[in-house]
């Protein structure tokens, strides 16, 4: 806008100064004409050369604004003027001294000119003059016409240019704006879907996007229409790949969970099994060493299935079962089951006088408290001081549970921290094969938590290491 102001400003501007050079020249023409006419109804009057001006502005009955100075061969000067009233009114001595024709002053001892000639007269108190001056017998004479009315013409015209200019830019800065607002009407249009969309959880859970650019904003014969038509198709586009990438996340868990169910039996059986042939008396020292390395392994498989059972479950919405679970007790049990495993580590609990009651699936709830405290078992060194700490916090309807494990460990890579709750994620691989970890544990405290619609968070740092688990404490009922 500031543009096309400023070049529809540059135009008028010339406009108004080529206008005004052609109309001030035409005038002048005009002046010098009606001048020109002036004279020769003058000659009569100016043939005598002693006729006093006033006398000649009288006989001739000039109209008002014109001038008369008569100079004689002496040297004497005599001027007379007729005003708005037609009344003839004598120059006074200052301006006769003061005249200026052309660019120079006219002095006492100036020659006539032998030769007419149009020139610009200035009187001091009057102003400009167009005139004619010539030889007249016994000297010269100058007769004009004052050029105060070409000036106010002028003057009218670049004023009455600039008000309009001005209400001409006021209603195309309207008009303008009205035509560009309409004009990116599409754009706002495509902006606004746009941050729609952008506020969806698209990286989660079952994904469908319903928002598009309306139909009369995505017109493909406009350029901005296409814009909103162009993103319609993106959104097309995007909104099937993520139906695709659902189904197949769908079948994925459907697979897991199938193959995870299917492997319990065989695993069931080869368990059964050797611990069945490690009760026969006849066998070797290497068979049963044999045996119990295959119980063992079975069994480390079977809890693998197990988790991936879990989750693909907790991914439908299924395996918890709601009542009211007291998670102070749970953590004070889970402390104290780890303690047996954990000696090598200081477990502390911090909890409050009152029990922090919250709704969900006590065995599942315990798993989270379980798998947390292995987890900063696992990976912190012996001496490590590991704290459990349960808090009512909030008020009313937002009063929440928080349990939150913390320890003086060494810490977590912030380049690891935002892959500690994807599956098989692994902070330390080569310490999660030497111990026998699958990746899967804190994922499936993630799963268990935001399937009782809480929240799970961490903040390390070297010394400090918290993970927090939020809960409501009366959560909604599970959908």
């Amino acid at each position: 806008m500031l543009t096309v102001f400023g070049f529809v400003s540059l135009i008028f501007v010339v406009v108004a100064g080529v206008t005004s050079v052609m109309l001030n020249n035409s005038l002048e023409e005009r002046l010098t004409q009606q001048v020109r006419g002036m004279v020769a109804e003058a000659q009569p009057w100016l043939r005598a050369g002693a006729v006093a001006p006033g006398a000649a502005l009288e006989g001739a009955q000039m109209p008002p604004g014109t001038i008369l100075v008569v100079a004689t061969a002496d040297g004497t000067r005599s001027g007379a003027f007729v005003d708005e009233h037609f009344s003839v009114v004598p120059l006074t001595e200052s301006q006769l001294r003061g005249l200026s024709l052309g660019e120079r002053t006219l002095p006492e001892e100036d020659a006539p000119p032998t030769v007419a000639a149009v020139s610009t007269l200035t009187v001091p108190r009057l102003g400009e003059f167009r005139v004619l001056h010539g030889t007249i017998e016994g000297g010269y004479a100058i007769m004009g016409q004052s050029t105060g009315d070409v000036r106010a013409t002028i003057g009218q015209m670049l004023t009455t240019i600039t008000f309009t200019t001005a209400a001409g830019l006021f209603v195309l800065g309207g008009a303008i704006t009205l035509v560009i607002r309409q004009g990116l009407k599409p754009l706002r249009a495509v902006a606004e879907t746009a941050q729609r969309v952008a506020r969806q959880p698209l990286d989660q859970g079952v994904v469908s996007i319903e928002e598009r650019v309306p139909a009369e904003q995505a017109d493909p014969y406009t350029e901005t229409g296409q814009v909103g038509a162009a993103l319609n198709t993106l959104l097309d586009h995007v909104d099937a790949s993520l139906h695709a990438r659902q189904r197949n996340e769908e079948r994925m868990r459907r697979f897991v969970a199938d193959a995870s169910h299917e492997l319990r039996t065989p695993l069931a059986s080869i368990r059964g099994y050797s611990e069945l042939s490690l009760r026969d008396p006849s066998l070797s020292e290497t068979t049963g060493q044999s045996l119990e390395r295959i119980q063992a392994q079975s069994m480390r498989m079977t809890g693998l299935v197990e988790d991936l059972l879990l989750l693909a479950r907790l991914d439908e919405g299924q395996e918890l079962v709601y009542g009211a679970v007291d998670l102070t007790q749970l953590a004070l049990e889970s402390v104290a089951d780890q303690r047996v495993t954990g000696s090598d580590h200081t477990l502390r609990v911090d909890v409050d006088e009152e029990p922090v009651i919250v709704a969900g699936d006590a065995a599942r709830l315990n798993q989270v408290i379980v798998n947390l405290l292995a987890n900063a078992r696992t990976h912190t060194p012996a001496g490590t001081t590991v704290t459990v700490s349960v808090r009512h916090e909030g008020s009313g309807s937002a009063t929440r549970g928080v349990l939150r494990v913390h320890d003086d460990g060494p810490g977590i890579d912030p380049a690891l921290q935002g892959e500690l709750f994807t599956r098989f994620a692994r902070a330390d691989r080569s310490r999660a094969r030497a111990t026998g970890g699958t990746g899967l544990g804190l994922a499936i405290v993630k799963a268990i938590v935001e399937a009782h619609h809480g929240t799970i968070s961490v903040a390390s740092s070297p010394g400090d290491t918290t993970f927090e688990v939020s809960l409501p404490a009366k959560p909604r009922d599970p959908s």
